[in-house]
């Protein structure tokens, strides 16, 4: 066989096509994965349709383009360098791209390489096209290449649709190690109910986190979070009028949270960010994941006389994609919070369009090719 059906983007604002196209060949440090589950989230949808006027700095892999940032399948074939992979093992491929040679790639900051790239989504700068020149595909396909540093090997008990979930998931594991995250400590996540905050109350739980505090609007959705662990969870409605600040302070007796993570998308309002950073204790740390746009003032006397900080988190790297994936092996992540609501690959324009009327963060919606 050595043809496949893929969905593919033509033109930005158009709905994408299933198409026959060939199989692609994997070099000879890749593999071949027959793709058995594709993550969509709602930021897709602004990719597909917004991105070049949004971020025209950001550049689209070079249409017409396979998309799908989240895949997960089964090995079919590695290249002649390939020794640890075999046919037969079943990965999540982490879209995280990157040179290997770069000052930052030889330190092993590997997300800050001067060509990073989101396979099947965007890159961060014009040197990321040479990247999709070498892997042009995503997940919406029913196979992809994908280089061997790039997958997470996955243990009998996780689900491809629940690997599928991976991205927005090591997006906040990610972000609670650069806070170092643990037992004895403390942490705020705004918007702990959506689809990348919910990982804030499921890795404080695997992680030991003693206090878990978290905010958003839907209470429904609040007491469904909080229910994981009624004792470690403390939730707070910003429909109720009760600033952040104010409540974090009282819940930790008056110290403030050791960490904050910021987990509201770009529409949200900059004081809901200004209270999270408010409630830090002295040298917390503020990680923000979830992309709020516009200038944001900051008191930046009280960040230098109580040595706070705050920083972006832009993903996550293969290891700490393993890292979870043995957690979830041991039982101490719980994957089986997620609900799935799955559509084939010739579904996929309405299944992206569909994903506005989600069950909050517990809604993990998938593309089965």
């Amino acid at each position: 066989m050595t043809m496949m059906k893929a969905a593919r983007l033509h033109k930005v604002g158009e709905a994408m096509q299933i198409e026959t196209i060939p199989i692609p060949e994997p070099g000879s440090n890749d593999v071949l994965v027959r793709v058995h589950a594709c993550g969509i989230v709602p930021n897709l949808g602004n990719i597909l349709a917004n991105w070049t006027t949004w971020f025209p700095e950001l550049p689209l892999p070079p249409l017409p383009a396979v998309f799908g940032l989240d895949p997960a399948g089964e090995i079919i074939k590695v290249g002649s360098h390939v020794h640890t992979w075999q046919p037969g093992d079943r990965v999540y491929v982490n879209p995280g791209l990157y040179c290997g040679g770069c000052r930052a790639c030889r330190k092993g900051d590997l997300i800050n390489c001067t060509h990073y790239a989101f396979g099947g989504y965007f890159g961060f700068s014009q040197n990321s096209l040479k990247l999709y020149k070498n892997y042009p595909n995503g997940g919406l396909a029913e196979y992809m290449i994908a280089p061997q540093y790039a997958l997470v090997k996955l243990p009998k008990n996780v689900s491809y649709n629940q690997a599928a979930r991976f991205g927005y998931l090591g997006t906040m594991y990610s972000a609670m190690r650069k806070t170092q995250m643990g037992p004895g400590k403390s942490m705020l996540v705004n918007g702990i109910s959506g689809t990348l905050g919910i990982g804030g109350a499921l890795f404080g739980l695997a992680m030991g986190v003693t206090k878990i505090l978290g905010t958003g609007r839907d209470k429904k959705l609040l007491e469904r979070v909080k229910a994981l662990a009624p004792d470690r969870i403390e939730i707070l409605s910003t429909n109720d009028g009760v600033s952040v600040d104010t409540w974090a302070k009282e819940r930790t007796g008056g110290l403030g949270v050791d960490a904050f993570i910021d987990a509201m998308g770009p529409g949200a309002q900059h004081e809901t960010f200004q209270q999270g950073m408010r409630s830090l204790g002295r040298g917390g740390q503020a990680i923000n994941i979830g992309a709020i746009m516009g200038m944001v003032g900051m008191d930046l006397h009280t960040m230098m006389d109580d040595q706070q900080s705050v920083a972006g988190s832009a993903w996550f790297t293969a290891a700490e994609g393993q890292d979870m994936a043995d957690m979830a092996e041991a039982g101490t992540l719980d994957l089986s919070v997620f609900e799935h609501i799955c559509s084939p690959l010739e579904k996929v324009n309405e299944a992206i369009s569909g994903i506005a009327q989600r069950n909050g963060g517990f809604s993990n919606f998938v593309i089965n090719p």
